[in-house]
């Protein structure tokens, strides 16, 4: 029991750390979320993006990030959302599906924030290649929404990926019988992201 505890104070401890990336994507308090910075390009809701200050739920369809996820991975979030709450626990969508260009600017900012694309590569994904433009990837908070999901996730199908993103979820329906697959240290060891 000890064991347990420790090992959960200290994944919550490092989830603490590295829970700032999330909200990577610069943010604006109006409903539109600037990301042009030198390219002259507004994304806002359409393209994915969740205006800073909104929480968007698992039920919020009409946000484009949310409803423009895959319907079984949907579903599934939907499902543990409702369980979780029961836990007094509510899931929030801090990014879901997203726009290829959305994706592209999120990749151009993490370049510049980490100084390579190499180094960017554990964090962000290339558009041609990220589950968040197929629809099929989830990124949720608060902490303790993904520490839930963590511990029953695999129950709905849905699995962490990347040890490195605690706040990832990706669909995996065998996780449900089998459990989840092993976690790739970050997205540079996940053999989808090879060009």
């Amino acid at each position: 029991m000890l064991v347990g505890v420790a090992v959960l104070g200290a994944a919550i401890a490092a989830f603490a750390v590295q829970w700032p990336f999330v909200a990577f994507a610069p943010s604006s308090s109006s409903a539109e979320v600037d990301l042009s910075s030198s390219r002259h390009t507004t994304l806002d809701e359409s393209d994915g993006a969740i205006p800073d200050g909104v929480s968007v739920s698992v039920f919020d369809e009409e946000m484009p990030g949310v409803g423009k996820l895959t319907p079984d991975l949907l579903d599934a979030l939907r499902r543990a959302a409702m369980d979780a709450e029961a836990d007094g626990v509510r899931f929030r969508v801090n990014s879901g599906w997203r726009s290829p260009e959305y994706q592209q600017r999120l990749l151009q900012d993490a370049v510049a924030k980490y100084g390579s694309q190499e180094e960017a590569a554990r964090w962000v994904a290339t558009p041609e290649t990220s589950a968040h433009v197929s629809g099929e990837a989830v990124d949720i908070g608060p902490p303790n929404a993904a520490v839930w999901l963590s511990e029953h996730g695999a129950a709905y199908g849905l699995c962490q990926i990347y040890r490195n993103e605690p706040w990832h979820y990706e669909l995996r329906p065998d996780a449900v019988d089998d459990g989840c697959p092993p976690m790739y240290a970050d997205p540079t060891e996940d053999p989808r992201m090879q060009p």
